[in-house]
């Protein structure tokens, strides 16, 4: 299938940015190859991701911010986020458990009836770094046809848990069809005592246009009602947004005028 490299280019003739561009995707490569042994320290690096590999960070278009949502949907807590995001006429991106969807259908389908994008988190919030291959497919494809048969919607986006690379996990998801998009920025919304400020404070420290932010919609995963801080920093955060500019929206009007590579930059 894959075609037979091109001979290398002599080096003397190269310029000084294509040398560059050079070694940007030689450390690309490189950073995608360890993630498949070190997933949990390269992602944990979210500042030299948005440098090496962009697109996999999520930078899109300059003047946009891509707001994400893990581990939903929650009955408990999503319809407070579906009301928080009307009130300001805001659409994201949320990357749904098949084991939570399955649960809560009709709520899925009220996230696309709103307008939100719909993407795939894995059936169970495990680690994919360990798990057999043929096991690992089935949980990402299990989790993207029930996301399409509920809502109609076809998933173009992945996002591993806990956002933890693995060969497996990027090999999967291009089988499938899906694009792997982590974030630059969180909130650690997830701790016991995380706030509204706190989330908001963690967030803008990493915030910067062409950004993507990751918040969570659910505490299946976190602490008991850990959710209201995202919730409450939401209207903050998109303040903050707004004041410097920003327009924000789900993943795909993120990267609609980015290009092929993920970013605009």
């Amino acid at each position: 299938m894959s075609q037979p490299a091109p001979a290398a280019e002599p080096v003397k003739t190269r310029s000084p940015a294509r040398r560059r561009a050079a070694a940007g995707g030689v450390a690309a490569t490189a950073l995608l190859a360890a993630a498949g042994y070190a997933g949990p320290a390269i992602t944990s690096w979210p500042r030299l991701r948005a440098r090496l590999l962009p697109g996999l960070a999520g930078i899109g278009r300059p003047d946009h911010i891509a707001l994400t949502f893990d581990d939903g949907p929650d009955l408990v807590s999503t319809p407070a986020f579906l009301e928080a995001l009307a009130a300001s006429g805001t659409r994201a991106t949320f990357f749904l458990l098949g084991s939570m969807l399955v649960k809560a259908p009709e709520l899925g389908r009220e996230l696309v009836a709103a307008g939100h994008e719909v993407a795939v988190h894995g059936w169970e919030h495990r680690y994919t770094t360990f798990r057999a291959p043929g096991a690992l497919y089935d949980d990402v494809a299990r989790t993207r046809d029930l996301i399409g048969d509920v809502t109609g919607r076809r998933p173009v986006f992945f996002r591993p848990p806990y956002g933890v690379l693995s060969a497996g996990s990027l090999s999967v998801a291009r089988r499938l069809g899906l694009r792997t998009v982590l974030w630059t920025a969180w909130g650690r919304d997830w701790e016991e005592r995380a706030t509204p400020r706190s989330v908001l404070a963690t967030v803008t420290r990493d915030l910067a246009g062409g950004g993507t932010v990751l918040l969570h919609d659910s505490d299946c995963t976190s602490a008991p009602r850990a959710w209201h801080s995202a919730l409450g920093a939401l209207p903050m955060l998109l303040d903050e947004c707004a004041g410097r500019g920003l327009r924000v929206g789900p993943l795909a009007e993120h990267f609609a005028a980015a290009g092929p590579g993920g970013s605009s930059r």
